[in-house]
């Protein structure tokens, strides 16, 4: 069983930056694919950015490639969801969650879900 816990959220105005943090306790996140998915009030949960197990290969979503990195600690434990020029559109409970098998950006490949992280972006 993996424990996912997601922090950093937060209140921030337009153009800011916020890094989103998803800490992991009862295995190493070594061999888990981590997807960082999002959802906002009255929309669907959709898919921000996933890091592979396999070689660390990092996919984004188009709206917010270029300006969200994902990124692994191994050593913590934790994967980390850096966020520039954040945008009112980005608002939205940020959640991160662990793939033992599954990728990409369909919540249903994913195993293991964080109580998510609210990031309110002002304009």
């Amino acid at each position: 069983q993996v424990q996912l816990v997601e922090s950093g959220g937060g209140l921030v105005q337009s153009g800011g930056s916020l890094r989103l943090s998803c800490a992991a306790s009862g295995e190493t996140l070594d061999y888990y694919a981590i997807g960082w998915f999002r959802q906002a009030p009255g929309k669907e949960r959709e898919g921000v950015s996933w890091i592979s197990s396999r070689d660390g290969s990092t996919y984004y979503e188009d709206s917010v490639e270029d300006r969200f990195t994902i990124s692994r600690d191994k050593a913590k434990n934790t994967v980390y969801l850096q966020m520039n020029s954040l945008k009112p559109e980005d608002t939205a409970v940020y959640y991160c969650a662990a793939a033992r098998v599954g990728t990409g950006f369909t919540p249903e490949s994913y195993d293991y879900w964080g109580q998510g992280t609210q990031v309110t972006v002002s304009s």
